[in-house]
């Protein structure tokens, strides 16, 4: 973070303010003159730059409140060392309390009813549902939730409480898996584990269910939350376009591509993944769904091996949807090469007549940049490729229109001739 000038007033190291009528004790983050525009117009991040002064001492994951040069309130937020020092979430009361909690997470579960999804889905999308920081994935009554910032694996107590309120009996477990997804500093104790158990609960007795199909979903030592929710759509249209095709599903995990293009007729899928774990879930998964074994084979090796090895014009439904090449601006570069060169080799063993559904989940590659690199990979080759569709996150992993970085899922369904 960048040098900030610390002043502290004996009679005052916190500011008293009076914001809707409620009376707040916190710290005050003052921004330098001309910064607030972004803040004005709701975006939720005050970089370090941006800041002149900070009036008391401040702990990671405290609540403060952010003010322009003129005193002027703009929002209340946790406080993180780092180059994002505060992510707002309120503009217009800086109360963090309990009721706060339950009135965004009865808010984002709202709009999860209103959407008439599955029993599994996204509940809460970091500032998609004005929770920066915070995501948590919902599994036929247990939240897993990953703290992306020290404020909110600090309220996580807070969150779980909150959660069973809105859920009463319906919420089974609360399972927090943070250890691996937010920079903490020292001191925190990072160990995955559950904040709420029901006296009967059994984690080997939860089955999710995604337009009628079933998956085991491993939350404790699976990747992310356990499942990819967010190709809830990018699934439906697999399966759609899936009739007398053979498939190819590479970086599979779990195998929800795969499940969705059995179920829509496919002649035979291969999976490919290098994690042995995920194969094993991913074979139980289609026994799990009652498909013929001979329609399936799982291979556990590396994905883009696989597909380097394997014979020209046998696939004619390709789905490509490796983890992210880049977690930072300084790995772009390396990542779209990395986009390129795979695509590349996808298109040129592809058969006449296939589709090819390729994606990207690294943030940082917006989408212009992506389909460039599926245009030059789709040039290298030399064959005549049209996009037919481009593709992106569910709707529970809902984007906030002030926000616009919350739209990390971008894909293209593609036809290769």
């Amino acid at each position: 973070m960048t040098e900030v000038n610390y002043t502290i007033e004996l009679k005052e190291l916190y500011v008293l303010e009076k914001i809707n009528n409620l009376k707040i004790k916190m710290v005050k983050v003052i921004l330098k003159k001309g910064r607030e525009a972004s803040l004005k117009r709701f975006h939720p991040w005050v970089f370090s730059g941006a800041i002149a002064q900070i009036n008391a001492k401040v702990e990671e994951g405290d609540v403060v409140g952010v003010y322009d040069a003129q005193g002027n309130f703009l929002g209340a937020g946790h406080f993180q060392e780092g180059s994002i020092a505060v992510r707002i979430l309120s503009f217009t009361s800086s109360n963090i309390n309990d009721d706060f909690w339950l009135e965004a997470l009865s808010s984002a579960l709202n709009l999860r009813k209103s959407l008439s999804l599955s029993s599994s889905y996204r509940l809460v999308h970091g500032e998609g549902d004005n929770l920066p920081g915070l995501i948590i994935d919902y599994y036929e009554g247990v939240c897993v939730l990953q703290a992306h910032s020290v404020g909110m694996f600090r309220a996580k107590k807070q969150i779980t409480k909150a959660l069973q309120t809105i859920y009463g009996d319906q919420l089974k477990a609360v399972y927090d898996k943070s250890s691996n997804t937010a920079p903490f500093k020292a001191g925190l104790e990072l160990i995955d584990g559950y904040i709420y158990r029901a006296e009967d609960f059994s984690a080997s007795s939860v089955t999710a269910f995604e337009n009628g199909h079933k998956f085991l979903v491993d939350w404790e030592q699976g990747q992310k939350t356990g499942f990819f929710l967010d190709q809830r759509n990018n699934r439906m249209l697999v399966k759609s376009l899936a009739k007398n095709r053979n498939v190819l599903n590479l970086f599979c995990y779990t195998g929800g591509f795969s499940i969705y293009a059995l179920a829509g007729g496919a002649s035979h899928v291969d999976s490919v993944d290098s994690s042995a774990k995920a194969i094993d879930t991913l074979e139980k998964n289609i026994e799990l769904n009652s498909f013929e074994a001979s329609k399936h084979r799982a291979y556990c090796e590396d994905a883009i091996d696989f597909l380097k090895n394997c014979p020209e014009d046998k696939y004619d439904l390709l789905i490509v949807d490796p983890p992210a090449f880049a977690k930072h601006r300084g790995a772009l570069n390396n990542a779209l090469r990395a986009y390129q060169r795979l695509n590349a080799a996808a298109i040129s063993k592809a058969a006449k007549g296939s589709f090819i559904f390729t994606f990207s989940c690294s943030q940082v590659v917006d989408k212009e940049a992506f389909s460039l690199a599926i245009f030059s990979a789709a040039a290298q080759c030399g064959r005549k490729v049209r996009i037919l569709d481009r593709l992106n996150q569910a709707e529970d992993h809902a984007v906030n229109i002030y926000h616009p970085e919350g739209e990390y899922l971008k894909g293209l369904l593609l036809y290769v001739e």
